[in-house]
């Protein structure tokens, strides 16, 4: 991401209009490489550990190219799964419904509860 800013801000030095005029380039080109190093890593990962089921979820799997790139890995011998793209959620909104549904419910938790980014599996 720094590199791409790096690059556009020494684009906007010479071309104002830079990012008005090549927009579309550069989301294509920013995604085609951000999809590139998820699967270079996804596969990695799979490979190096031996898994052959692989799947997608959160927000991110809306992604069509990303879609696409996951199921062309069942040429390879992966068997891959990607949900409806009705199902592709951001986290936020799934946060954001869970605790709509604990409201209604008056599912609160006590105000001496201390929030946190990450729990241990022993709390």
């Amino acid at each position: 991401k720094t590199a791409v800013l790096y690059f556009v801000q020494k684009q906007e030095k010479e071309n104002p209009n830079f990012i008005e005029e090549n927009l579309n380039d550069l989301a294509a080109s920013l995604q085609r490489t951000i999809v590139n190093i998820l699967m270079k890593n996804f596969l990695k990962a799979a490979r190096d550990l031996n898994i052959k089921h692989l799947a997608v979820a959160g927000g991110v799997s809306a992604n069509s190219l990303l879609r696409s790139e996951l199921m062309a890995t069942a040429n390879n011998g992966f068997t891959p799964f990607v949900p409806d793209f009705q199902y592709c959620l951001d986290n936020a909104g799934m946060v954001a419904i869970t605790a709509h549904y604990q409201y209604l419910e008056k599912d609160f938790a006590p105000l001496y509860y201390e929030p946190k980014a990450r729990w241990s599996i022993e709390e």
